[in-house]
């Protein structure tokens, strides 16, 4: 818990009455309490010695007695709050214990996916869990006794394991080995081979629950907890890993020791983009943050290393997504020149107040529209962060609403497509500065167009200039907020994640078409049926009304391809197909706009499908063959290479080594203020009271981790240092003074030799 909270810590769900509190310097009084409808718990054993704990600032302030065969619960509030609940009697719904809140540590665990021979000679996969060790696992009231539950969650069935005590550390060697089957035994061929379920795979995960063996009659303490998704298994048949804290990361590290954020992300991000790793680095400091921000209206709106990272990223991801979407209209408003000015103090002799409003009503209109349309072209890896962002930010502020739309817009308009009309020639959208008239414009289109995106609540009260809260007046329009948000549903729904971790789906396009009957050899018309087809985030379907229930339902993950129909198929125009696994569906849209746009969307929403087909058939299997290729395998190879569509990701040229050189010159600067981090994490560890406020500047979530890392750090640049000043000292030694490598007057050359006089004069 962050330490503004107050906490009871006693269950998962249900409700407890609070105790009377009051908050008087640090006490708190507390009357009588209970707890109701409490379910039982998923650890170990289903019931336990319950008790209540009261914390304050991560504190133990107040134990309750012990309530034999119960359960235990959690409730959080803010000290600020407290006033309202001073004296009074009130009942709080009971929270889900925050497994990032007060844990810290690591495991470490490897996971394989093995071929088993049963008695009977039948070969079957099952899944291989190794808990090797754990590290740093906090010390509860002066022991820790840990063992680890490891539990294998499926859409069907649970199944748990559990490892032996390890007494009397906090790095305790399990080094124990489990195995889960993964496997159904209806699956198999002649020869009793069973196949994996990818599609159950994918949706299983493993938990780990790091428990200390308590003798007290309360019972066991919980520890920690983690979960991997089996789909890591999916790249490779091993998957082998550390899990820590982000916060106590090299990467966060940096990012606090150097003067500006913007040093630490200009590397890092180059870095992560060049091994193909920048969105879960990003996901994971994003996370950190969002868990730290306490007010949803602020989230996102520091200079953190967060906020400077995504920065860099748009800035070379999306750079080809400025060109195509604003080049076009950037162009025309510098070449024609049109008066925008609407402030009535700067007008020119001869301006029209009113025409000059309506010139920029149409720029706003124009690029408004071309940006909320843009969406099937926002480059991929901006689009999976975009998700992170929007998981993460409704994950933590449950009850905004708005916050997964607030968390995404204060990037792709506060901080992309605002900056890139405001100065276009900084993002290569125009050659030069444009002159005082233009730039005038481009100012005041980007204020429209950075407000519109915000979808703040009293959108003219954020403009301290009274006439632009007036001429904002023309865009307080409904159509305006939904045309934002369902961009920003389509760019932050098409993530290489599991879509439906998203608990609602995503509605993106829907409307009226006119499908083929799936699986139908021969031509016919009776076999074309108008239908109300849907686009969401999770699956394309179809019905006979809007009201309907759907008739069939298609997976996006299913989605192998999305290609048009030549149309000598059907003799008809507009037809695309939606190629799946076992069959096609051609659809006929109403006009080739629609066509155009489904096509892009569709194609957007299913890119990062692993099964994405390469080749295609442009034209229809009919009447027992191919009619592109006349092959009469239903089943061949496509005869076409796909389209694509769009690009799923924008190649960048980095070099990874010299990003690296990058990353321990930073460090190497900035050594002093890494050991003055040290000694702020010595000083949390073991000072118990007010911050110092030397160390103040430094986020610091878990003092011994971070101390560690810093340790790493600091011996690695050392060393590196002194192997990089002996190839100095041998390279000079090699080295005659005037020859090309150092010629006459080389003043490193003369340092040297000034250097070694000198130590030679020390040793006589």
């Amino acid at each position: 818990m962050y330490a503004r909270d107050i906490e009871y810590i006693a269950l998962q769900e249900g409700e407890c009455r609070e105790w009377m509190l009051q908050n008087r310097n640090r006490r708190i009084q507390m009357a009588g309490g209970e707890a109701k409808n409490l379910p039982s718990y998923p650890g170990p054993n289903k019931m336990r010695d319950c008790y209540c704990t009261v914390n304050l600032d991560q504190e133990e302030v107040f134990r309750t007695k012990i309530v034999e065969k119960s359960l235990c619960c959690k409730v959080a509030i803010l000290k600020e709050d407290l006033q309202k609940y001073n004296n009074r009697e009130t009942w709080f719904q009971v929270q889900h214990v925050d497994a990032n809140s007060e844990v810290q540590g690591k495991v470490h665990l490897e996971l394989r996916l093995s071929e088993v021979i049963t008695d009977t000679g039948v070969i079957c996969h099952k899944l291989v869990v190794r808990v090797l060790e754990c590290r740093g696992l906090p010390i509860v009231n002066g022991q820790c006794d840990p063992y680890a539950v490891v539990t294998l969650l499926g859409p069907t069935r649970t199944e748990s394991k559990k490892t032996k005590v390890r007494k009397k550390t906090n790095n305790p060697q399990f080094d124990e080995v489990f195995y889960f089957e993964v496997t159904k035994p209806s699956s198999y061929n002649k020869k009793f081979h069973f196949e994996i379920e990818e599609d159950d795979v994918d949706k299983m995960e493993i938990r780990v629950d790091l428990w200390n063996a308590s003798n007290l009659k309360f019972g066991d303490e919980f520890l920690g907890e983690l979960k991997i998704p089996l789909k890591v298994l999916r790249q490779s048949s091993c998957y082998d890993a550390w899990y820590i804290p982000v916060s106590a990361s090299a990467a966060h590290v940096l990012g606090e020791v150097c003067r500006e954020k913007q040093e630490a992300a200009i590397p890092l991000v180059r870095l992560f983009l060049h091994y193909g790793k920048i969105v879960p680095f990003i996901s994971a400091i994003a996370n950190a943050e969002v868990n730290r921000t306490q007010d949803p209206n602020t989230i996102f709106r520091g200079n953190s290393l967060t906020s400077k990272c995504i920065d860099e990223t748009m800035k070379l991801a999306g750079m080809h997504y400025l060109q195509v979407t604003l080049k076009p209209i950037i162009d025309e408003i510098c070449e024609l020149h049109k008066p925008c000015e609407i402030d009535p103090v700067k007008l020119k002799d001869g301006e029209n107040l009113e025409s000059n409003k309506e010139n920029l009503k149409n720029y706003v209109d124009q690029i408004f529209n071309v940006i909320t349309k843009s969406g099937v072209s926002c480059p991929t890896v901006m689009c999976d962060i975009f998700f992170s962002l929007r998981e993460s930010a409704a994950k933590r502020f449950q009850d905004d609403p708005d916050v997964r739309y607030t968390a995404v817009s204060s990037f792709i308009f506060l901080r992309f497509f605002a900056p890139a009309i405001l100065s276009p020639n900084l993002f290569q959208l125009s050659l030069h500065h444009p002159d005082p008239q233009t730039s005038r414009t481009l100012t005041l289109i980007s204020k429209t167009i950075q407000t519109l995106g915000s979808l703040s609540k009293s959108k003219s009260a954020s403009f301290k200039e009274t006439y632009m809260a007036a001429f904002y007046d023309h865009f307080n329009e409904q159509k305006y907020a939904d045309a934002v948000k369902n961009f920003l549903d389509l760019i932050s729904s098409s993530g290489r994640r599991d879509h439906k971790s998203i608990e609602q789906p995503i509605l993106l396009k829907e409307g009226f078409m006119i499908k083929r009957a799936q699986g139908r050899k021969r031509f016919g018309m009776k076999n074309f049926k108008k239908r109300w087809f849907r686009l969401t985030n999770h699956e394309f379907t179809y019905q006979k009304a809007k009201a309907d229930h759907p008739l069939c339902n298609i997976p996006i993950e299913n989605i192998l391809a999305v290609e048009r129909v030549e149309e000598e198929s059907f003799k008809m125009k507009n037809m695309f197909q939606v190629i799946q696994p076992s069959r096609t569906l051609y659809i006929q849209a109403n006009n080739c706009v629609e066509d155009k746009d489904w096509i892009d969307i569709l194609t957007k929403v299913s890119q990062c499908n692993q099964k994405r087909l390469t080749v295609y058939h442009p034209s229809a299997y009919l009447n027992g063959h191919w009619l592109c290729c006349k092959v009469t395998s239903e089943n061949a190879t496509g005869c076409s290479p796909c389209t694509g569509g769009l690009p799923a990701n924008i190649q960048l040229v980095i070099d990874g080594d010299r990003e690296t050189e990058r990353i321990y010159s930073l460090f190497n600067t900035y050594m002093s203020k890494m050991e003055k981090m040290q000694e702020a994490c010595g000083s949390k560890s073991v000072y118990d009271g007010p911050e110092q406020e030397e160390y103040s500047s430094f986020v610091i979530d878990d003092p011994r981790e971070t101390y560690k890392t810093l340790c790493s750090i600091i011996d690695a640049v050392k060393t590196l240092e002194e192997e990089h000043a002996q190839y100095k000292r041998d390279k000079f030694k090699k080295t005659k003074y005037g020859s090309q490598e150092h010629p006459i007057g080389d003043k490193s050359f003369q340092t040297y030799i000034r250097q070694q006089s000198e130590v030679s004069t020390h040793s006589i």
